[in-house]
């Protein structure tokens, strides 16, 4: 392994451990639910995982946008603001450096990618690749949160429904250690580790399947690619290893090899 991918496998793991450095549920207290649970850490990580210390963005983004209609304009605007913010900064800061250097869930993904398997490219080309996660923004961060609402709330539905992320670091886990939770597993349960698991199988066959695919963060971070202050000495090659200068670089260094 290259310097430059040591040094990145030492940011990912440094990052996991940060975003994930709640030892409580070790003793018997099932999540943090203190301070640090009101910012959102980087990458994409389940702010409900038994060791999370902080909220996911777009768990924050969907979670304020739906109680747009529920909570008064005083109530929305400080999460909506904050997360809305919190997202420019770091796109600004940093942009996709943060899905090849600090996201958990890209770290599970590259690991996940070493099993020993035929490996395929399966994502369509970039342009429907960004069509397909600007759509999953959309409606499932966006659209359905504001406009179908279930008693007082909208529907969070790309964390309900879709996150792979939130199945294998909150479901799995917080269904293993509270029993009393096996209770509620239902249909949904089921749809959602049907999900997890093709996208497992896809990560195995090709490397951040999901990240390259369905991300609606990294969609975000890359619309700040080519205007953010970090800057990488990346290149175009004709062995197109890397997506430099591009909204799905994620700044790993591999295009300099």
């Amino acid at each position: 392994m290259m310097l430059s991918q040591k040094l990145r496998r030492k940011f990912q793991v440094a990052s996991l451990i940060m975003h994930n450095g709640y030892l409580g549920f070790l003793f018997g207290i099932p999540l943090y639910r203190g301070f640090l649970k009101g910012f959102c850490a980087p990458g994409l990580n389940c702010h409900s995982c038994p060791a999370s210390l902080f909220a996911c963005p777009i768990g924050m983004l969907q979670n304020s946008l739906a109680t747009y209609r529920t909570f008064s304009l005083q109530n929305f605007l400080p999460t909506f603001t904050y997360t809305l913010g919190f997202l420019i900064f770091w796109g600004v800061l940093l942009s996709r450096f943060i899905c090849g250097w600090l996201c958990p869930f890209g770290l599970i993904q590259e690991l996940l990618y070493k099993i020993p398997s035929p490996k395929k490219r399966l994502s369509p080309a970039p342009g429907i690749r960004i069509f397909i996660k600007g759509s999953i923004l959309l409606v499932s961060v966006i659209i359905v949160p504001v406009f179908i609402v279930k008693g007082f709330y909208g529907i969070n539905a790309f964390c309900k429904y879709l996150c792979p992320a939130g199945t294998l670091e909150a479901a799995i886990p917080q269904i293993i250690l509270q029993p009393r939770l096996r209770h509620f597993v239902g249909a949904l349960f089921f749809l959602k580790l049907f999900i997890l698991l093709v996208i497992i199988i896809f990560c195995i066959l090709e490397e951040r399947f999901f990240c390259k695919t369905l991300c609606p963060l990294g969609l975000v971070y890359g619309l700040f690619n080519k205007i953010s202050i970090l800057k990488f000495p990346t290149k175009e090659n004709k062995c197109k290893i890397c997506e430099a200068s591009s909204l799905e670089c994620i700044k790993c260094l591999k295009c300099i090899k």
